[in-house]
This record gives structure tokens, sequence and C-alpha cells, in this order.
């Protein structure tokens, strides 16, 4: 499909020295650019795009993620790694 689209002087001139330097055509610069625009503002660019938002979309939908952190326990309920060691000595030291 072909649109007609309308530049200012000095776009067209920024434009074709950045197509010059870069070796592109302004076809292949505003397929990069319009590709772009997409992306930023989520519209998939090709179907393998649009099969990954929908994976992703669906499993949101169906398996909702944790995103709070477990509750951190205090240090008088926490279990100190040695306490059967240190029982022990206090049965042997009676």
């Amino acid at each position: 499909m072909k649109k007609l689209i309308g530049f200012d002087e000095d776009t067209q001139e920024k434009l074709t020295q950045l197509g010059r330097d870069r070796m592109a055509t302004l076809q292949e610069l505003a397929d990069e650019a319009f590709a772009d625009l997409l992306k930023k503002h989520g519209v998939p660019t090709d179907l393998k795009d649009a099969l990954r938002k929908s994976v992703k979309t669906a499993g949101q939908a169906t398996s909702p993620r944790r995103t709070a952190t477990p509750p951190k326990h205090s240090p008088a309920t926490r279990k100190r790694p040695h306490a059967k060691r240190a029982a022990k000595r206090s049965v042997r030291r009676r």
C-alpha cells in the first residue's frame, strides 16, 4: 500500500542525509520509524510479536503471579540453627 506523506524542507534534507549516512532508503527509515512507534504503543508488528503478546495476556488471566514478598519472621520466632546443640550442652553441664 502506498501513502503520500509530506515533510517540510528541513526534515526532508535531514532524512536524506541520514539515509546517505546509514546507506538506507527513505522507505527503510520510514519502516524502522513506524515499527518503533507501534512497539512504543504496544501494537505487535508481526505474527511472532502478536503470539507472544497473546500468550502473555492468556497466562496472566489464568494464573496471576504473586507480587508481594513473603512476610519476614521476627528474630524471636526464627529458629536458631544450633538450638539442639545448645540444649544438649546445657543438659551436659548440669
